[in-house]
């Protein structure tokens, strides 16, 4: 069941690291959703600053050192 207009999504983990999974989000005060949104949220924002950085590393070198 989904909330909010999210879409739902389908993931394979056993039933042993789920159902822990679960206890340490409860631990935590959260919901394994909410943690796994997080998760995925905290890596997509890395994933782009380094290609932005990566894209102007390249821009860099590219222009030569006078180009600042």
């Amino acid at each position: 069941m989904t909330t909010k207009g999210t879409p739902g999504r389908m993931v394979r983990i056993d039933e042993e690291t789920w159902a822990e999974y679960g206890q340490l989000c409860d631990e935590e005060g959260t919901t394994r959703g909410d943690d796994l949104r997080r998760h995925a949220k905290k890596r997509v924002a890395a994933w782009k600053r380094k290609k932005a950085a990566d894209a102007a590393d390249l821009t860099r070198r590219l222009l030569g050192p006078d180009s600042d």
